[in-house]
């Protein structure tokens, strides 16, 4: 009986995971033109590319070409505030961008990092000043 369950409750989840799934794939990426970020609706966006080590460079980066990985990213109007490469990783890059722009900014990884990336990200806010106030306010300034 447990076992049965089990399976039912595992197929009711797939079932909605590949519903979910079949609708995102249908939806088009809207433009989202050159919006600028400002203080009320930034993100920064830190992106982990971390290289395919068992294939040499020069594969890795003629296949970013072929995908056209820099013509097509960042997206015009997205800042880079930081680009690094890390060795051992890959690159290690943020971004700052309007959030209704996240979904574009993934979409243009996607279509041209896959395959010579693997990908992570970590969206943030931008903590300095409120950090820096707290920290004079403790400090008695």
């Amino acid at each position: 009986m447990r076992s049965n369950r089990r399976i039912l409750t595992m197929s009711a989840l797939l079932t909605v995971a590949l519903a979910l799934t079949s609708t995102t794939m249908a939806q088009t990426v809207p433009q989202q033109g050159n919006a600028a970020p400002t203080a009320d609706n930034a993100v920064l966006l830190t992106v982990f590319f971390k290289h395919d080590q068992s294939r040499p460079l020069n594969e890795l980066n003629a296949q970013l070409d072929k995908q056209g990985f820099y013509k097509a990213f960042p997206p015009p109007g997205v800042e880079v505030v930081s680009w690094y490469v890390m060795m051992g990783i890959g690159q290690v890059i943020t971004l700052r961008l309007p959030a209704g722009r996240l979904r574009e900014v993934n979409r243009v990884i996607e279509d041209t990092a896959w395959g010579s990336y693997r990908t992570e990200f970590y969206p943030t806010y931008d903590y300095k000043a409120i950090g820096t106030a707290q920290h004079e306010k403790a400090a008695g300034n």
